[in-house]
């Protein structure tokens, strides 16, 4: 049972980061400023101080818009910092995206070692995490490391954790495993 849901978890995803790849940059920029506006206006977005965002790449909704906006606010600023060793992500502040950010595993933009200030779990406000695919449900399906589901599992359960995503990477249902993959409290779409 565990290798069919992975094998329908791996058929989901290399269809859709397709579809992301694919996609017009245009189409993207478009509707990320429309998942933008929405997210600005939730009362969880307008309540946080310290935001974690995640360093968009290869077709997902665009943050590097929202993360100036939000800095504009005076929102502080978190991006995910990946420990490939220990297979671990670390949240570190971030004032200067163009100083700061250095290519980390997998090739996503990521605080660079000499500028990392880690920040524990509980001073984040507000977490926005990526996803290749959700579901009705909330669940979550990511690209298939778990540094995620990992983080999001030592999260108080009073955190709110949103997700962003364009139409096409919501599903009627996700296969899931309990106590495995972290669902997110809700997901804003274009």
């Amino acid at each position: 049972m565990v290798q069919v849901k992975q094998n329908l978890k791996n058929a989901i995803r290399t269809k859709l980061l397709n579809l992301l790849k694919n996609q017009k940059e245009e189409d993207r920029f478009r509707k990320s400023r429309v998942i933008l506006k929405k997210l600005f206006t939730t009362k969880e977005f307008k309540k946080a101080n310290v935001v974690l965002f995640y360093a968009s790449f290869d077709g997902e909704v665009d943050t590097f818009e929202m993360i100036k906006q939000a800095q504009r606010l005076g929102k502080r600023i978190a991006l995910p910092t990946i420990i490939k060793e220990k297979r671990a992500l670390i949240p570190c502040l971030v004032e200067n995206l163009q100083e700061e950010l250095v290519l980390g595993p997998y090739g996503i933009k990521q605080p660079c070692p000499k500028s990392m200030r880690p920040l524990n779990p509980q001073e984040i406000d507000l977490a926005v995490v990526p996803g290749v695919a959700f579901d009705e449900q909330n669940n979550r399906l990511g690209r298939g490391k778990g540094y995620y589901d990992r983080f999001l599992g030592n999260f108080p359960s009073y955190m709110p954790i949103f997700g962003l995503a364009f139409d096409f990477q919501i599903v009627k249902r996700l296969p899931h495993q309990k106590g495995l993959d972290v669902p997110v409290s809700r997901v804003i779409v274009n």
